[in-house]
């Protein structure tokens, strides 16, 4: 077993050496604070951590080993299989693990002895043996027998029934199949008020449009559980929602006041404060922001541009000027860099009515994100609509383009036509809308040649591109479905493309049942099951 000790006391690291070590254990590394535990586990990973809850002023931006932990699983830096036990005083336990949302795999109570630690560790192990069936399972991209392996587990084993609900939960939530993950959680809750079964719920809520049964589930748990965080994120979000960033801001510093150190969510508040009209709060926020991720493996030069614009709504151009060289000097060598400091520079120009230099700037960012396409969706549609302020079309259109053609920018087709609608318009957004259909129609043409090469891989992805160019179009999601069904007959059985086509199918059933391919595609798909013995 490999052991990362996360303590930056070295007293208490000097006597976990000698447990661990009288336990068996003796590949052991250590660090001193979340911010060398975090570099540390992105070079290597280990099958425990042992982190004290209390890192104190060791700790490079403030946080505790919860903050710590959340930072991780949100990072993916340990997988499922990791043991990561906390150690922590029992005044404290009482507080953290009835709030956490995400939990430990186990607490240990200080003083402990040997014995105890030795104790904790195998009880963990014993753990992990029954978790990893439904473990290999979601690693393997099937969710669905994922899903049943963890019902059988749970009966087999009652100590963990709560644990093996949660995934099930999780694992429908991610098949987006919301209505049986509400049930779950309802049943979970029906035994035990549990903060994570609320805040699942809630989610499960919200994601099903059901905002003002989430909001009030929400106020209430925050109430039950002050120190449930990711409950008031959640709660921002429901008034964000309706329209209320005022409230959205008010519940957001009340979090912050509690829980200081996520730079997530002082992110989250300086955006929502500058929606608010709230410059003064939106320049705090983002002060923090940058300084707490000045040295963190996670910073990001966007938020020098949210500085930017929340020093210039405030009225201080001045400071802003110092905050984009702050942003040249500090983040050297980022992909990012050249857009993001072209955007701040256009924005201060503006501010200036400048209007000639903020044109050059906007020009340079537009080239700059040709090249650089890890830009949020933010600052690209802040970008697009910059430029159609400062009469740059053609720019604006190519910026949302270049988003809708990147997967992981997280634009939908709508929110890109939005963009040119609300600026009044309406033919740069049918423009955009012609030249997607385009792109997708030649995509259909371009995976039909790949299939009658033999291409069948190369036909799937290329119509999954198209697809997410044309959401609606029936033509990408038929074609789509065929190609899928072709790749599990002809180079066997894969579990998520499996289960991508079967979404695919049912998509086609709920926008038209009475489609004439509809039949064909759902009994090719059943066959394919009963080709390689799975039940359909």
């Amino acid at each position: 077993m490999t052991v990362l000790v996360v303590d930056p006391n070295p007293g208490m690291r000097g006597s976990l050496q000698n447990m661990l070590n009288q336990a068996g254990i003796s590949k052991i590394d250590y660090v001193v604070s979340s911010g060398t535990a975090i570099k540390q586990l992105a070079k290597k990973s280990y099958d425990i951590i042992l982190c004290e809850y209390d890192l104190g002023s060791a700790s490079d931006d403030g946080q505790d080993g919860q903050q710590l932990l959340e930072d991780l699983r949100h990072h993916q830096l340990i997988g499922l299989l990791t043991i990561f036990i906390m150690i922590t005083s029992e005044g404290v336990y009482s507080k953290v693990v009835s709030a956490a949302e995400l939990t430990p795999t186990g607490y240990i109570l200080k003083p402990f002895t040997v014995d105890m630690l030795s104790a904790r560790i195998m009880r963990a192990i014993e753990r992990r043996r029954a978790f990893i069936p439904a473990y290999q399972l979601i690693g393997q991209g099937n969710l669905r027998e994922a899903i049943k392996a963890c019902a059988a587990a749970g009966a087999e084993h009652p100590p963990y029934a709560l644990d093996f609900a949660r995934l099930r939960a999780e694992l429908h939530v991610s098949l987006n199949e919301l209505a049986q993950a509400e049930t779950l959680y309802s049943e979970v809750l029906a035994v035990k008020p549990i903060g994570w079964a609320g805040l699942g719920l809630a989610r499960t809520l919200f994601a099903q449009d059901r905002q003002a049964e989430a909001e009030s589930l929400l106020v209430k748990l925050v109430s039950d559980n002050p120190k449930l965080m990711a409950a008031y994120d959640l709660l921002a979000r429901c008034h964000e929602h309706n329209g209320s960033p005022v409230s959205a801001q008010r519940i957001l510093e009340d979090a912050v006041a509690i829980s200081p150190h996520m730079v997530r969510r002082l992110r989250k508040l300086g955006e929502v404060a500058l929606e608010a009209g709230d410059a003064a709060a939106a320049e705090k926020s983002f002060k923090q922001v940058v300084a707490k991720a000045r040295y963190s493996e996670f910073r990001d030069p966007e938020d020098h541009v949210n500085l930017v614009k929340a020093l210039i709504k405030k009225g201080d151009p001045v400071q802003a000027g110092g905050v984009i060289r702050d942003l040249e000097k500090s983040m050297r060598g980022n992909p990012s860099l050249d857009a993001c400091k072209a955007i701040s520079a256009a924005l201060l120009h503006e501010s200036a009515g400048n209007s000639a230099g903020a044109t050059d700037e906007l020009n340079a960012a537009v080239l700059a994100m040709r090249t650089c396409p890890a830009l949020s969706a933010n600052l690209r549609i802040g970008l697009a609509r910059s430029c159609l302020a400062n009469k740059l079309d053609k720019e604006a259109s190519e910026v949302m383009l270049s988003a809708m053609n990147d997967g992981a920018s997280g634009i939908s087709m709508q929110q890109a036509i939005s963009v040119f609608v609300k600026a009044g318009r309406p033919d740069l957004a049918d423009g955009i809308g012609a030249q997607l259909k385009a792109q997708a129609q030649e995509l259909l043409n371009v995976a039909g040649e790949k299939t009658s090469m033999g291409d069948f891989k190369g036909a799937v992805q290329t119509l999954l591109e198209a697809r997410r160019m044309a959401p609606g179009n029936m033509a990408v999601m038929v074609a789509a479905a065929k190609a899928m069904l072709r790749q599990l007959g002809e180079l066997g059985w894969d579990h998520p493309l499996a289960e991508q086509c079967d979404g695919v199918i049912d998509t086609i059933r709920k926008l038209d049942a009475a489609h004439a391919s509809l039949l064909q595609l759902n009994d090719d798909y059943i066959n394919a099951k009963r080709k390689y013995g799975i039940s359909a």
